[in-house]
């Protein structure tokens, strides 16, 4: 015989008013914006939450504020791994604040950024952070406060620009491969506004120093499969380029596939450089060279930015770089043959 045993009551708003010593008004405002509440009270019912393992009704807190708690982050492509530590440091931020973050993938396409933004303010997101190409219709501003990751073409008017200093990682990138003796290299880059200023940073520091530039694919995409192609075109055309350096970690991925179809090696042959420091380069099998763009700290740089313009919309659009730094990994090695 089964006996219905009746379940256990889920705390409520009351009990925790009640364990803590305090009103339920003053709970729900330690919810919403604890910063307002004394440190001594917020911690009483912080601990009371704890206790009983209270769940604060999501939708409950969204009518008594008139803020969902919700960040929409707009990407350009879930494959392109960058974004993992981007989003690592927003909720870093964002968390501690009682806010959850909503992804979408656009894809290349100014109708999928539009489908992907309108899909989260459908969702009465309280602000939006763009990692991704803003379409032209976006430009005019997006109604909720917003936050640009990453160099863009175009930025939204009234949103915040917080970026790695790409043109600088570029120019580190050819500083690594040109102190390894590197004097033939070549460079897969994109369209993209980050592609752009990693290609003019590499470009002007290889202007400088009297070497070849061989820059493929400014027009097209930054996939696996459009830096295949680009290093396919590379090696059949300049089959004596001894280093390449790809404008993201994906990219550099295919370029070791149009390497291996060659019969080359690398770092013996070929050294390879990406960019971003993803989770790719940091695997022990591909152990790649990579600038880091230190997503992390864009990410909480943004979740700030975003928290203050939520704040206080008036504030005056920022702009902040964040300077890159060199991973060197197993996938570089120093040019032993003379050119």
């Amino acid at each position: 015989m089964t006996l219905n045993r009746p379940k256990a009551r889920r705390p409520t708003i009351y009990d925790v008013a009640r364990q803590a010593g305090v009103s339920p008004s003053l709970v729900s405002l330690v919810l919403q914006n604890p910063v307002r509440v004394s440190e001594k009270r917020r911690e009483a019912v912080q601990a009371a939450i704890s206790d009983l393992g209270y769940r604060p009704s999501r939708a409950a807190t969204t009518l008594a504020s008139s803020r969902t708690k919700s960040i929409g982050l707009v990407i350009d492509d879930y494959r392109n791994l960058w974004f993992v530590d981007l989003l690592r440091g927003m909720e870093s931020a964002l968390t501690e604040h009682g806010y959850q973050v909503m992804l979408a993938d656009s894809r290349p396409g100014e109708n999928r950024i539009k489908e992907a933004v309108d899909g989260l303010l459908a969702m009465h997101v309280d602000g939006l952070v763009i990692a991704a190409e803003p379409s032209p219709s976006m430009l005019g501003g997006v109604g909720v406060p917003t936050v640009v990751a990453g160099w863009r073409v175009g930025v939204p008017a009234g949103a915040d620009l917080i970026t790695n200093d790409d043109d600088g990682g570029g120019a580190m990138a050819a500083d690594h491969l040109l102190g390894l003796g590197h004097r033939r290299i070549g460079h897969l880059t994109g369209s993209g506004g980050a592609a752009a200023h990693r290609r003019e940073g590499f470009r002007a520091r290889l202007q400088e120093s009297g070497a070849e530039q061989r820059i493929v694919g400014d027009s097209g995409g930054t996939s696996e499969e459009d830096g295949y192609a680009s290093a396919c075109w590379l090696l059949d055309n300049h089959p004596d380029t001894t280093a390449i350096f790809a404008a993201n970690d994906t990219m550099a991925l295919g370029a070791f596939g149009a390497i291996k179809a060659r019969g080359l090696a690398v770092p013996a042959d070929i050294s390879v450089i990406g960019y971003d420091n993803s989770t790719l380069a940091k695997s022990r099998y591909l152990d790649l060279t990579s600038v880091d763009n230190r997503s992390d700290l864009v990410g909480v740089d943004v979740a700030n930015a975003l928290l203050a313009r939520i704040q206080e919309p008036a504030i005056g659009p920022q702009r902040r770089l964040i300077e890159p730094a060199l991973v060197v990994r197993g996938t570089t090695a120093r040019r032993v043959h003379q050119e």
